[in-house]
């Protein structure tokens, strides 16, 4: 998951006191048909999950870790495709009439070095961006990847509960927020049942057994960028014989502030980081480029045009400032604000809270959606309403411990990232089942 700062646990409230009454009748039958399913598949999905954690793979590279979905999906009885959108699963179980459902779990990994100390860390490496790389999975897609087998074999076993067509996916490249636009542009909603409505769930820091839900607005739009700053190189001894574009860069990163500083009403959402500053090669060489990456986050339409209207003009002018020519300004990857359906969110709450029970937390629309960003906002934007669960993963000691320190949870995306797997797995197959099960959909018009 591209994200930061996921579902702070103080941001979220649970308000579902007028409403646990509603939950459906046979839930209570289902949740221990369910408890039993998982109870005897578990063990095969840790193992899944160790190995897919040895192994990680990065975007677009997750050739084995696809076949390996491929192979459970149809042993699930799905009948499955590969290579959807380059690395994509799709998986599909019809089972007699009634809405056609999608749910997503993404596949790949993070380039970075594993930190955990865990006796199943990866020592994996790849090729990113043409160098040689570690990777590991600090996102907990591997998880992600299980959750979806779980989801598999329970919808299969447990098909006398519900009626319809599931359509299971692996995506590919949701890092780089480009697996989900490319499946889209393979024909995902052409070639294959074109899903009413669908589910995903991500595993977050938060304590094991919390299912979180967000009405509305659930995470950020995000933008990437790449400037390069082209200047002329020479002798470090001889400046005047050239255009250093370093400096320049160092004035963009500077001034680009400027625009969340004094440009953006305060009071709305906007992060700009400047990721990755890549110049020169030995001291008394003064380079011809420098390259500059940018990354954007917003909540609204307005501030997403002013973020990307300000690096653009801010680039120029500090171009301009050193006499250089007109920068290259790339644009990278993005995608826009993940929005949860409101009636699925509020459906979900009623149908999930007797089995989660204070665990179970519910922010309405009016709460601050997260930082962070997904790409399965591509899937919403293209007609498809939907609910994202965040689903907690870590040991409530541990949390209590870290926090009597001083100490912060390690986050998605740090090295230092290791969810248990078993509350993980259990909670999104839970969620995502009896969600299924109870007729969790959006208002019918």
């Amino acid at each position: 998951m591209a994200k930061h700062g996921l579902w702070a646990a103080a941001s979220l409230s649970l308000s579902l006191a007028a409403t646990t009454a509603q939950a459906a009748p046979d839930m209570g039958a289902a949740q221990a048909r369910l408890d039993a399913l998982l109870e005897k598949n578990y063990p095969a999905l840790e193992a899944l999950y160790k190995d897919l954690h040895q192994h990680p793979e990065l975007g677009m590279q997750e050739v084995r870790t696809a076949g390996l979905l491929a192979r459970h999906l149809r042993d699930a009885g799905f009948t499955v495709t590969e290579k959807v959108g380059g690395t994509g699963v799709v998986g599909i179980l019809k089972n007699g009439e009634g809405p056609t459902i999608l749910v997503r779990a993404d596949m790949d990994a993070l380039p970075m070095e594993e930190k955990t100390g865990l006796a199943w860390a990866s020592k994996a490496r790849a090729t990113y961006e043409g160098k040689d790389v570690p990777v590991m999975h600090a996102c907990g897609h591997d998880t992600h990847v299980a959750y979806l087998v779980g989801v598999a074999q329970a919808l299969s076993a447990m098909r006398d509960s519900w009626a319809g067509t599931v359509v299971l996916i692996g995506q590919p490249a949701e890092e780089t927020l480009t697996g989900a636009r490319a499946m889209l542009d393979d024909g995902l909603f052409t070639r294959f049942p074109k899903p009413d409505f669908g589910f995903a769930a991500h595993v977050t820091n938060l304590p094991a057994g919390v299912v979180a839900i967000k009405a509305g607005a659930s995470s950020s739009a995000s933008d990437s960028y790449s400037i390069t700053f082209h200047g002329r190189g020479g002798h470090g001894s001889m400046p005047a014989a050239t255009i250093d574009p370093i400096p320049i860069a160092a004035r963009f990163v500077t001034d680009t502030q400027v625009v969340i500083s004094r440009e953006k009403d305060p009071a709305a959402f906007g992060v700009l980081t400047i990721g990755a500053i890549n110049a020169g090669s030995a001291p008394n060489i003064i380079p011809d480029q420098a390259e500059v990456k940018v990354n954007l986050r917003s909540h609204s339409a307005d501030v997403r045009g002013l973020l990307r209207d300000g690096v653009a003009r801010v680039a120029r002018s500090a171009a301009a400032m050193g006499r250089a020519p007109e920068p290259t300004i790339r644009y990278l990857s993005g995608t826009g604000v993940l929005t949860n359906d409101e009636t699925m969110a509020e459906a979900a709450a009623r149908t999930l809270a007797p089995v989660f029970g204070k665990g179970l937390v519910f922010t309405p629309t009016t709460g601050a959606p997260m930082s962070g960003s997904e790409d399965f906002s591509e899937f919403v934007e293209a007609g498809m309403p939907a609910l994202f669960f965040g689903v907690g993963g870590y040991d409530p000691a541990v949390l209590a411990e870290l926090k009597s320190k001083g100490e912060p949870a390690p986050t998605n995306h740090s090295p230092f990232f290791a969810p248990k797997a078993e509350p993980a797995i259990r909670g999104a197959v839970t969620a995502i089942v009896l969600s299924i099960i109870g007729g969790v959909r959006p208002q019918t018009k």
